[in-house]
């Protein structure tokens, strides 16, 4: 074995726990984006997923006041705009307009769609005992919109670094589950 110590700063690489997604909420009117891979699945039904938002980011600001936003899911086709928003504060950019993507009006919140993505989640805060010790908010799916035309959704997950991954062809392995 030559494995060898690895920096703590560089753990959250190895275990990324899912696709880069487009967080969007709305406040006043307002509606902001915000490029998140700090999340993951909690509960099946009803869908619970968590995800950690830096107090620094301006959605943090307006998930916390409204308890709303929609986890929205870009493919490969989306990586350049996924990096740019995520380098950019939604407090001095309108990124919908910078980044050309379209608002689409949610049926469940008021946090729009986006329609370039592969699938949209529209979620309520459910729990936020997390929030104020580690910016974690637990977010209850409500309503759940995806392209049935795209077949095997090239995802991004990011690795650190400017890194990201491309989810490729699937793999069926048999399971127990039910």
């Amino acid at each position: 074995m030559a494995k060898r110590a690895y920096p703590l700063a560089k753990v959250y690489g190895l275990l990324e726990p899912g696709p880069v997604v487009l967080v969007a909420t709305a406040r006043k009117g307002q509606a902001n984006i915000m490029t998140m891979s700090w999340h993951t699945m909690m509960e099946f039904e009803p869908p619970l997923l968590g995800c950690v938002i830096s107090g620094r980011n301006a959605s943090f600001d307006t998930l916390k006041a409204t308890r709303e936003c929609v986890v929205n899911i870009p493919t490969l086709a989306l990586a350049k705009q996924v990096v740019g928003i995520g380098n950019c504060s939604g407090r001095s950019v309108d990124k919908f307009a910078k980044y050309g993507l379209t608002a689409v009006p949610a049926s469940q919140v008021q946090a729009p769609l986006i329609a370039e993505c592969y699938a949209s989640l529209e979620c309520r805060v459910a729990d936020t005992r997390l929030v104020n010790a580690y910016n974690f908010f637990i977010l209850e799916v409500l309503k759940a919109w995806v392209d049935t035309a795209v077949k095997n959704p090239q995802t991004l997950h990011h690795r650190g670094n400017g890194v990201f991954a491309v989810a490729g062809e699937p793999v069926r392995l048999r399971s127990g589950m039910k």
